[in-house]
């Protein structure tokens, strides 16, 4: 019989693992390459890497930057970090050697530890940055990097949940990256939110597919799992043969992912000529991260015969904001309703709320919203004013269903008219051949061109000619591309968005 959790209320998300230690210790709290831990194994490796750090030199207020990938070494890291009191710096091993020294010289860790073990990048990092093999725990062997003594620890809060849980570098799709301080109060409020919004028990085996580093892989996939009593099936890199082979065997329950991940999941099972796909405990699939398409969609309902469910949310919202509801599918591709404890209304760009029905920039008001950005007081007030999360998104509400429309400074005007690239970058995903597009605008006498970058599916046919005919049969002539590139791959963060600042490069 499954005992549900009781409502708790954690003071820092050290806490989680700690409960579930004492609660229901041998319950599997993580599966890695195929080994069950239980609540008991992690929190007796969470401690041991706490003192680990301790005597290294860490101290409370201290950075910590971990370039890792999703394994037990990561979780059980970020977890003691956190229960010293030093603020964990979660970086994904795939960055580029340049991304990591960036944040690196922007944060000033007092260490930075790798998770060598479990990331081929992470190794490759470590050399470079010539750190040292240490073994502080039952995960195996990391690396650590020589104690920075020149750094500064950060003060204090004088409410632990007010010290900050996590210190998340936005991927930059648009510009350069900033440090986002989520405390621990943010943290636990989005992960209590979301677990119960998706209805996660300790019944439920969620399949851990989004990176750590991404905001949504740590609250509402490991943080929303753990809270819950539930169990992660970890894996660092996105495998469809490894996915397919964890649903049919595993008892995965769970699995949260980008369109992208569902779009690949839907092609992959296609050619292998598996739809429905085997998934006999599956209860639910739902996309975030990035904005959802019709195709994408669709194609991922066929393959795998349930509602792909929905939601919303950005890094400095911790980062959830709206689910759809689990009790009402969607057939659209709304966001969902807003999350209980959250306010948000809609804005022109003088700060003004819009009349009803029309689409304007949200303004979120969360126990969610972000300390501020680290280091960077100016953009925190631009962003943060009178306690309202200006987001950048424009959204439009429909029965108190929310729509992604587009990002604020990604809208073109074109002729005079408003054209959204998510609305174009729908159609054009809406082609057989097409796996993903990507739609800018570009300044040119006096108005603005439209250009559409699209990848192929893999094996098939796409013409300059027929996207054009496919696009023109859908759009009105102002929304058309004025230019189309046919490209091999769209570069993608880890997270599965499309990289649209690396696309500028290409104009």
């Amino acid at each position: 019989m499954t005992v549900m959790p009781r409502e708790i209320a954690p003071a820092r998300v050290s806490d989680i693992v700690a409960r579930w230690a004492i609660e229901a210790p041998d319950r599997v709290a993580l599966i890695d390459a195929g080994k069950p831990w239980t609540y008991a194994w992690l929190n007796g490796a969470i401690l041991a890497t706490a003192d680990w750090l301790r005597d290294a030199g860490v101290r409370p207020g201290d950075r910590v930057m971990l370039v890792c990938e999703n394994g037990c070494a990561a979780i059980a890291l970020y977890f003691a970090t956190t229960s010293i009191g030093a603020w964990p710096v979660i970086v994904n091993a795939r960055l580029a050697d340049r991304e990591i020294d960036e944040i690196s010289d922007h944060c000033e860790p007092r260490l930075v530890v790798l998770t060598t073990a479990s990331s081929l990048r992470a190794k490759s990092h470590a050399q470079r940055l010539s750190a040292t093999s240490v073994e502080p725990a039952r995960y195996g062997a990391i690396a650590v990097t020589a104690l920075n003594e020149a750094t500064t620890p950060e003060p204090v809060a004088d409410a632990p949940g007010t010290d900050v849980a996590a210190l998340i570098y936005t991927t930059g799709t648009t510009g350069k990256p900033k440090g986002v301080m989520l405390t621990h109060d943010n943290l636990l409020f989005v992960a209590k939110a979301t677990a119960k919004g998706r209805r996660l028990t300790p019944d439920d085996r969620v399949l851990a597919t989004l990176p750590m580093s991404h905001i949504l892989g740590l609250t509402g996939v490991t943080l929303g799992t753990l809270l819950s009593g539930g169990s992660l099936l970890l894996t660092a890199r996105f495998d469809p043969a490894f996915v397919f082979e964890r649903l049919k065997q595993d008892g995965v329950s769970v699995m949260l992912g980008a369109p992208s991940f569902y779009a690949l999941l839907a092609e992959y099972a296609g050619r292998k000529q598996l739809s429905p796909i085997p998934a006999p405990s599956l209860r639910l699939i739902s996309s975030a991260g990035a904005p959802l398409d019709m195709a994408t969609k669709s194609a991922a309902e066929a393959a795998f015969g349930l509602t792909l469910h929905n939601g919303y949310g950005i890094t400095e919202c911790g980062p959830s904001i709206s689910l759809t509801s689990l009790a009402a599918p969607r057939s659209d591709c709304a966001v969902g309703r807003i999350l209980p404890g959250i306010e948000v209304k809609l804005c022109d760009k003088n700060g003004q709320e819009t009349p009803a029905g029309d689409a304007g920039e949200l303004w979120v008001k969360s126990p969610g919203v972000m300390k501020g950005y680290y280091r960077s007081p100016e953009e925190t007030a631009a962003a943060v004013r009178d306690g309202w999360f200006v987001t950048g998104d424009l959204v439009r509400l429909d029965d108190g269903n929310l729509f992604i429309v587009g990002r604020a400074k990604e809208m073109i005007i074109r002729f005079g008219f408003n054209v959204y690239p998510a609305e174009v970058e729908g159609v054009l995903n809406g082609h057989p051949a097409v796996a993903r597009s990507a739609v800018l605008g570009r300044q040119v006498d006096g108005s603005e061109e439209i250009i559409a970058f699209v990848q192929p599916r893999v094996g098939a046919s796409l013409t300059l000619e027929g996207l054009r005919d496919f696009a023109a049969q859908r759009l009105a002539p102002y929304k058309q591309p004025s230019r189309l590139r046919i490209l091999e791959c769209l570069p993608l963060s880890p997270a599965g968005k499309v990289l649209k600042a690396e696309l500028l490069t290409l104009l």
